[in-house]
């Protein structure tokens, strides 16, 4: 028999487990050890877990490692059915250390309260693992499993990677550009001998965040006086007090110095209708039921405007992965109007005639400067949105909903929300 030992009952723990049960190995299971205790350290002497022990005493440390021996020392097909599979098994446990193991702690580890929250951070997890879900999305557009015909350790190892995102962050708006994904997960998480380590599971249907009151990593006060000091000699401030258009020394300081004005739009009247509380409403609760009666009810239709796009060269969208991409990289290149928009982006038909259409709400009664500036502005036919009609209105829920008619588009593939 072999042992493994961990500090407590978690995804990494879950899939040496569950391997084990698909392996017909026997494992037994020990929790509650300490990483940094006299045993654990002669063992495991970078504190390494969890780690197994070998009947002749060998210890192996690290999850995805027992999972690959206990695949190899057991009975199926864990490892695949061929060489190749066992390279494409290796690729996606590599995946899942590397693209989704990090980004996904950084995002729920300050929620667990077990790090401080960095918002900057965890945007630029968020935006990471939404990439590694809609590439999963596409590679299982036409597979049950991640390879070949029936669960390998690769199903497992990504799973139990995906375990707490499924579990506290993907929520259903979340997760409705990724149903190839999100079937693919259903399918491993209830299996029989998943189930019989990990229990019965509950997909997110709120998003939850880090608390208000978790510590918040930033940079200390006292740190920036020095630097600034350092770096801007006393003459600087004079002579940055007079900028001259004419002056080449100076043009970067103006430059600057204009990037800072404050933006037309927060000169706009103020308005009883906040849009950060509007992503929250749409983030944590279902769209129409919920999000969709406090949108018409808060909006302010003075302050706001909602607009429709349509990308002007759908002929050339076959390829629903580089249509994702293509919307992705949009997102990407929009954080100057983030406070000032939100976006609904849907992809319709299928390949290889797809379609691609969005729906926007901005900040005033055009649209902003910041939008018209990006690249992609000009690749969209823009049509302005009355949203006293009644026909008006049901499209932008279809849209917000991601489920309808869309005034008569062929039906709805996936898409992606800017928030």
């Amino acid at each position: 028999m072999v042992k493994v030992f961990s500090d407590k009952a978690n995804p990494s723990l879950w899939k040496v487990l569950i391997t084990a049960k698909y392996a017909n190995v026997n494992v037994e299971s020990q929790t509650g050890v300490n990483a940094q205790d006299k045993e654990t350290l002669a063992k495991t002497p970078l504190g390494k877990l969890p780690y197994l022990e070998t009947e002749d005493k060998t210890v192996i440390y690290g999850d995805n490692a027992i999972v690959r021996y206990i695949a190899r020392i057991g009975k199926g097909h864990l490892y695949g059915a061929s060489d190749v599979e066992a390279g494409l098994i290796e690729q996606f446990i590599l995946l899942s250390a590397t693209e989704i193991d990090l980004p996904a702690s950084v995002w729920i580890l300050p929620i667990l309260g077990q790090i401080a929250n960095n918002v900057q951070a965890t945007n630029r997890a968020k935006i990471d693992i939404q990439k590694v879900l809609g590439y999963l999305n596409k590679h299982l557009q036409t597979r049950t499993y991640l390879v070949g015909e029936r669960i390998t350790i690769a199903d497992i190892v990504v799973a139990m990677s995906l375990y707490y995102l499924y579990q506290r962050v993907l929520d259903t708006n979340t997760r409705k550009g990724f149903v190839n994904t999100n079937r693919w997960f259903n399918t491993i998480i209830n299996q029989p001998n998943v189930k019989a380590i990990v229990g019965d599971f509950t997909m997110s249907t709120k998003q939850e965040v880090a608390s208000e009151t978790a510590p918040v990593q930033a940079p200390k006060k006292e740190e920036k006086a020095p630097a600034k000091k350092e770096e801007k000699p006393k003459e600087a401030p004079k002579k940055a007090e007079k900028p001259k258009k004419d002056d080449e020394e100076e043009e970067d300081e103006y430059a600057d110095k204009e990037d800072k004005k404050p933006n037309v739009l927060d000169s706009l009247p103020p308005s009883k209708f906040i849009m950060d509380e509007w992503k929250r409403q749409y983030s944590n609760n279902d769209t129409r039921p919920v999000a969709m009666p406090w949108f018409w009810q808060n909006l302010d239709k003075e302050g706001y405007s909602i607009w429709f796009c349509d990308y002007k060269y759908n002929d050339e969208c076959e390829k629903v992965f580089m249509t994702c991409n293509l919307l992705g990289g949009w997102i990407q290149r929009l954080d100057k109007v983030r406070k000032y928009a939100f976006g609904s982006l849907c992809i319709f038909g299928q390949e290889p005639k797809l379609q691609v259409a969005g729906c926007w709400l901005f900040r005033g009664q055009e649209i902003p400067q910041e939008m018209k500036e990006t690249d992609d502005y000009e690749h969209y036919n823009w049509k302005k949105a009355d949203v006293n009609d009644q026909t008006t209105k049901a499209l932008v829920e279809d849209f917000f909903a991601w489920d309808g008619n869309f005034g008569g588009r062929p039906a709805f593939n996936q898409g992606k929300i800017f928030k």
